[in-house]
């Protein structure tokens, strides 16, 4: 499998979420198990068949940050160097040109993505159209809504 890009606040963040589903979660869950066994019939005991179904998802999850933490690149973005080029890990100011409204954006691994915080996928289409562009550049990005035009305005490697 190949080595997954992915940065260290990133990387901390999903340690963090592993953390808290092992100690916190999982021990939760076995309790409630437990105590719906106590109940006595399992065919019929709602509170179990829950459990048991929360148990499958947390043991999932578990397994899923166990494996992207294991074949995670982890970069330290704040060393970057790109030459003032956008790569994985810039914070990008933009402006969209039609409307004038200003955005800003970190590209980050697939697995810390997450659009209300601003982090985009480095494989998403967004990504893929910054990556390569430097400050002052101009791009047309192919958006779900239509062809979109924007102007990037500052381009950033913080921690």
């Amino acid at each position: 499998m190949k080595r997954a890009p992915m940065t260290a606040k990133g990387a901390e963040r999903l340690r963090g979420e592993l953390d808290r589903l092992k100690s916190e979660e999982r021990p939760r869950i076995i309790a409630a198990i437990a105590e719906a066994r106590a109940h006595g019939d399992l065919k019929e005991n709602a509170e179990y068949h829950a459990a048991r179904e929360l148990q499958g998802f947390i043991e999932g999850r578990i397994n899923e940050l166990e494996a992207a933490l294991s074949f995670a690149e982890v970069i330290d973005v704040a060393r970057l160097n790109p030459n003032g080029k956008i790569v994985f890990g810039a914070t990008v100011e933009l402006v969209e040109e039609a409307s004038g409204s200003e955005v800003t954006y970190q590209i980050v691994g697939d697995l810390e993505a997450d659009i209300k915080q601003r982090l985009i996928a480095v494989n998403s289409p967004l990504a893929r159209a910054l990556i390569g562009k430097s400050e002052g550049d101009s791009f047309e990005f192919q958006a779900p809504n239509g062809v979109k035009s924007y102007e990037i305005v500052t381009v950033r490697y913080e921690i």
